[in-house]
C-alpha cells in the first residue's frame, strides 16, 4: 500500500525538449484537403513517425475525422496504429514476408509491388485485402507489364481480394510531361484490370502535390503526407497551399550561460569568436536531435524570456546533443524557454526557412525529428 500511495504521488517527468503537434491544424488541414476533392477519399500518410510529428499521437488525432484509410510504411508502424488508430491501415512499404504473418488482416490491407509478394499472401485467401502498384513511369518499383502480370498471376491475383490499384507521381509538384504520361499509364493499367475481372474500389495515383493539381474522374483517393501536416508541397509556392496550418513547433530551455569576451569563441573549431562583450548560452537539442549541423552559425530562435521575447543566432557548431545561442546583450536566465521551430510561416524558424538554410526540403527536415523527444497534443 505504501508503495502505491508513493507512486500515485510522483511528479510527472518533464523533458527540456518538447515538439508540440496542434491537433486542431492537423484536422483542419485534412478537412480542406478532402474538400479539394470531394470525390475522392484522403489517405492521410503516417510514415517516418507521421513525419516527424509521432505515429502514436497523430493516430490519436485521427480518430476525430476517421480517414477511410491511414497509410504506413511496415509492421512496425502498423503495431502502432493498431494501438492507437480505430480504423484501418494501409501497409504501403515492402516488407520480408514473415512480416505479413503477425499482421491483424481485419485491420490491415497491404500493397503489392511483385508478384513473389501476391503468391505469399494468397495462402492467406480473401483475408487479404491488396492494392497493386504498378510503375507508372517513376520506375522506382512496382509492376511494369499489368497485362503480363495477370496472366501469370490469375490463380494468385483470385485466391486474394484485389481492393486497390495504385501507383506514385515522380513529379507531381512542377510542371512537367512526366505527369501526363503516368496518369495515361495509370489510367490504361486501370483498364487492364477492370477487364481481366477486377474492380477495385480504392484507385489511388495523387501525393500532397497532386490534391492540388490533379482532376481525374477515376480516382477514388489521395494520398498527401507534407500537405496534411501542413506544408506545401510546392517549391515555388503560387498561393497554393496557403490555407494550410502546420501543426509542430519546437521547444527546448536554456541549461547553461556564459560570458564571452572579444575574441574567444565557443563550440568546436573556433567557428565563431565574439566580435563585443556577449552572452551566449546552451540549450540541450544537437544533431542527434534533428537540428542540422549546416544550421551551425546561421539560424535564428525566439527566446521566450521572462520580460521579453528576442532572437538569438546559434554560436559554434551544432554539438551531438547540445546547441550554443547568442543572445548578444539581452540577459535570459537559464530554464528560460527557446522555440526551435515556429508554426508561422513567415518566421526564421520555421520548417520551410530552416530547410532553406541546410539546402533540404521540409520533409527532411522533419523527419529527422529524434522519435523519443515528447510529443504533447494539444488544442485537441
Amino acid at each position: 500500500m505504501i508503495n502505491f500511495l508513493r507512486k500515485l504521488r510522483k511528479p510527472k517527468y518533464e523533458t527540456l525538449n518538447v515538439i508540440a503537434i496542434d491537433a486542431s491544424k492537423l484536422i483542419a488541414n485534412f478537412n480542406y484537403l478532402q474538400g479539394l476533392q470531394p470525390a475522392a477519399k484522403i489517405f492521410p500518410v503516417l510514415k517516418s513517425n507521421a513525419y516527424g510529428h509521432g505515429l502514436k499521437e497523430v493516430c490519436q488525432i485521427l480518430n476525430k475525422v476517421r480517414p477511410a484509410l491511414a497509410v504506413v510504411d511496415s509492421y512496425p508502424e502498423a503495431q502502432i496504429a493498431y494501438r492507437y488508430f480505430k480504423g484501418k491501415i494501409l501497409i504501403m512499404g515492402e516488407m520480408p514476408h514473415r512480416a505479413y504473418d503477425y499482421c491483424k488482416f481485419r485491420r490491415t490491407e497491404f500493397t503489392v509491388y511483385n508478384e513473389e509478394t501476391l503468391r505469399y499472401l494468397a495462402q492467406y485467401g480473401k483475408r487479404a485485402q491488396v492494392h497493386l502498384f504498378v510503375n507508372s513511369g517513376m520506375n522506382r518499383e512496382g509492376i511494369k507489364d499489368l497485362a503480363d502480370f495477370i496472366s501469370r498471376n490469375r490463380e494468385y491475383l483470385e485466391r486474394v481480394e484485389v481492393v486497390g490499384l495504385c501507383s506514385h507521381l515522380a513529379s507531381a509538384d512542377q510542371d512537367s510531361r512526366l505527369n501526363k504520361e503516368q496518369e495515361d499509364n495509370f489510367r490504361q493499367a486501370w483498364e487492364i484490370l477492370k477487364q481481366a475481372g477486377f474492380n477495385p474500389r480504392w484507385v489511388h495515383l495523387g501525393n500532397s502535390a497532386a490534391v492540388f493539381t490533379v482532376k481525374s474522374d477515376f480516382l477514388t483517393a489521395y494520398r498527401p503526407g507534407l500537405s496534411f501536416y501542413g506544408y506545401s508541397p510546392f517549391a515555388d509556392d503560387q498561393g497554393r497551399g496557403e490555407a494550410l496550418q502546420p501543426a509542430l513547433e519546437v521547444f527546448s530551455h536554456i541549461v547553461s550561460l556564459q560570458e564571452l569576451k572579444v575574441l574567444e569563441s565557443v563550440s568546436y573549431n573556433e567557428t565563431y569568436q565574439a566580435s563585443q562583450e556577449v552572452i551566449v548560452g546552451v540549450v540541450p537539442f544537437g544533431y542527434f536531435e534533428g537540428l542540422n549541423r549546416r544550421l551551425s552559425n546561421r539560424a535564428k530562435f525566439l527566446v521566450q524570456s521572462e520580460n521579453n521575447n528576442f532572437w538569438a543566432t546559434i554560436a559554434g557548431r551544432v554539438c551531438m546533443n547540445l546547441t550554443c545561442l547568442e543572445f548578444g546583450q539581452n540577459k535570459p536566465k537559464i530554464g528560460d524557454i527557446v522555440q526551435l521551430v515556429s508554426s508561422k510561416r513567415e518566421d526564421a524558424n520555421s520548417v520551410a526557412n530552416l530547410a532553406a538554410l541546410c539546402d533540404t526540403v521540409p520533409y527532411e527536415f522533419l523527419v529527422k525529428l529524434q522519435p523519443g523527444i515528447r510529443r504533447e497534443i494539444i488544442n485537441n
